[in-house]
């Protein structure tokens, strides 16, 4: 199957603590670029390209969908395709307007204006016309070894390619309550010539249709490793010819700068393929190019390359893990900055001397730290890691999270004091239940608050320790005095808004931006009605005074996170400092 469930944490799989394609590869490319940008959340703005590949990969996928009337040559193959070609690039383009519209931070020198429907046309046809190759390669082996099992109506894959002649699979089916995500009307069916006569090329389209991620479903389709460190989503499986070949897709040309990863990544979906699947052989593996219409091939890495692979994604992991600060510095010291050189790298080569974050934002003075005033405080004074004394009772989970993650929970009491101490993320703490009824200490407890009741936060760097004579009791934090807010103000040094769809189908928002207090970072973040008007026009260089901000931990980091009934925002656009 290409898609799985998480072994640990809740149904929607994402967790900072897992490897991903997309994390490796950048942080063999640039260990700082990956700090900043997936610990810290410090990103660049969005620009036209990031656009274009999302919303072409969705296009093309929907028109691979479609079932061909009986067509015996390539001709009339692509005359049937072309015009739905057409249609889909017009959707893409408003699709890709509409995204761009209402992000609240563009890059400034590109416009939406400068992307054309040709231009989506021409990207989508390209990769029609490599789907065409491998159906020209279907037809040249006579459909291979399932065309007679597909004449005949059988089931071939337990999870089949998505078309619209069929329902979508969703990984959490019990996850969708309404009618209408799980009835979809049978539009089309496929032409199959009788059984024994030689195949046709609408049935080579049928037959190499790949696996790919499903348009309609709104839920992940992601694979996890077993031991639920890793997860990762292809873009296409082919599996026509018995054994899979696995392909991710690419918006540009092999020139590029972000190439030089493809490698990388497609071994990593291979890797993961193997651990999933009973160390099952990939065929190949590959690249396309929709910019440049290339077809790059690389061979799937065997058992023994397999095992060298883990080794290293296991070291890169542990060394993501053990990144301990829980306020990220921000600049670099001098020699902890990187050369720059590296594609993606924005903000990871400023170091704290030198014009270099002057010159990517004008409007911050050379370094002109906003101090502490006032009640407020710095970032690498807010309170992190305390530890806490009590029993341990009330055990309940896995139950979703304020990010709609299952993790586990207790309450610990001491005295008339009680709080909630539950898992940071899925699976951080495992065996939190283990505990309960006994007298603890919780050392390196993470603080936060929500729904205005304190929390506690565990991860895999917390401990608990039953209390006996042996046990060190010094430096406990009373409960009555761990502080779970904070007064904070700074310089906002990024912004994104990202919009989604939970697993049952509610739609979510969250406003996301960096505050910079000239020493350290923090990503502070709104959901719901606490995006405001005030933040939603946020832009980079502004100053923001936050008062009561809640305390919340990603991964072990400080997240700031505003409650718009508790939380004072006070913000002055960069035009006015």
């Amino acid at each position: 199957m290409p898609v799985g469930l998480p072994p640990l944490g809740g149904p929607l799989g994402r967790s900072r603590g897992r490897l991903s394609a997309s994390s490796l590869t950048t942080y063999l490319r640039c260990p700082r670029q990956w700090l900043l940008g997936y610990v810290a959340g410090l990103r660049g703005p969005l620009r036209p390209s990031q656009v274009i590949g999302v919303v072409v990969e969705d296009a093309l996928c929907r028109v691979l969908m479609h079932h061909p009337p009986a067509i015996n040559d390539e001709a009339g193959l692509r005359a049937w395709v072309t015009p739905l070609v057409a249609h889909e690039a017009a959707l893409a383009y408003e699709e890709g307007r509409t995204t761009w519209e209402q992000a609240v931070w563009t890059s400034p020198d590109a416009t939406w204006a400068d992307v054309t429907e040709e231009r989506l046309a021409t990207l989508i046809m390209n990769g029609v016309d490599l789907f065409l190759g491998e159906v020209q390669l279907c037809v040249s082996a006579n459909g291979g070894p399932y065309l007679e099992a597909a004449r005949a109506g059988e089931s071939i894959h337990a999870v089949p390619a998505p078309t619209w002649g069929s329902p979508p699979h969703f990984p959490r089916p019990e996850k969708v309550p309404s009618h209408r995500f799980k009835s979809w009307p049978l539009e089309g069916a496929p032409a199959w010539s009788p059984s024994g006569s030689p195949v046709g090329w609408s049935e080579g389209w049928e037959l190499a249709r790949p696996w790919f991620k499903d348009p309609r479903v709104h839920q992940p389709q992601r694979l996890f490793h077993p031991e639920g460190w890793a997860a990762g989503e292809l873009d296409l499986v082919l599996r026509w010819k018995g054994t899979p070949t696995l392909v991710d897709i690419k918006s540009g040309t092999p020139s590029g700068p972000f190439s030089v990863s493809l490698k990388h990544q497609l071994e990593f979906y291979a890797w993961l393929w193997a651990a999933t699947h009973e160390d099952a052989e990939l065929e190949g593996l590959e690249g396309w190019y929709l910019g440049s219409k290339e077809r790059l091939r690389y061979d799937a890495p065997d058992g023994a390359e397999r095992h060298d692979l883990e080794k290293q994604y296991k070291e890169v992991h542990r060394a993501m893990l053990q990144q301990d600060e829980t306020v990220v510095s921000f600049p670099a010291a001098e020699g902890a900055g990187c050369d720059g050189t590296a594609p993606g790298c924005i903000f990871c080569s400023i170091t704290v001397s030198g014009d270099a974050l002057t010159r990517l934002m004008p409007s911050l003075r050379a370094f002109d730290r906003p101090a502490p005033a006032g009640a407020s405080m710095a970032l690498s004074d807010v309170q992190g890691r305390v530890n806490v004394r009590g029993g341990l009772t009330g055990a309940w989970g896995p139950l979703p999270n304020h990010f709609g993650e299952s993790v586990n929970g207790m309450v610990l009491v001491a005295g008339d004091k009680h709080i909630v101490v539950e898992e940071a993320e899925p699976g951080s703490f495992p065996d939190l239940h283990a505990h309960v009824g006994k007298q603890v200490v919780i050392r390196r407890a993470l603080p936060g608050v929500w729904r205005d009741q304190p929390r506690l936060y565990l991860d895999s760097d917390a401990e608990i320790e039953p209390v006996t004579d042996g046990v060190e009791l010094t430096d406990i934090t009373r409960l009555g005095l761990l502080r779970t807010r904070a007064n904070v103000r700074g310089h906002v040094l990024s912004v994104q808004r990202r919009d989604g769809v939970r697993l049952d189908g509610k739609p979510w928002a969250m406003l996301s931006f960096v505050l910079w207090d000239g020493s350290a970072v923090a990503e502070t973040v709104a959901f719901g009605s606490s995006m405001s008007r005030s933040l939603l026009s946020l832009k980079p260089g502004d100053a923001v005074t936050l008062t009561g901000a809640e305390l919340g931990w990603r991964g072990g980091v400080l997240q700031l996170r505003i409650d718009n009934r508790k939380t004072r925002v006070e913000h002055r656009p960069v035009s006015t400092e």
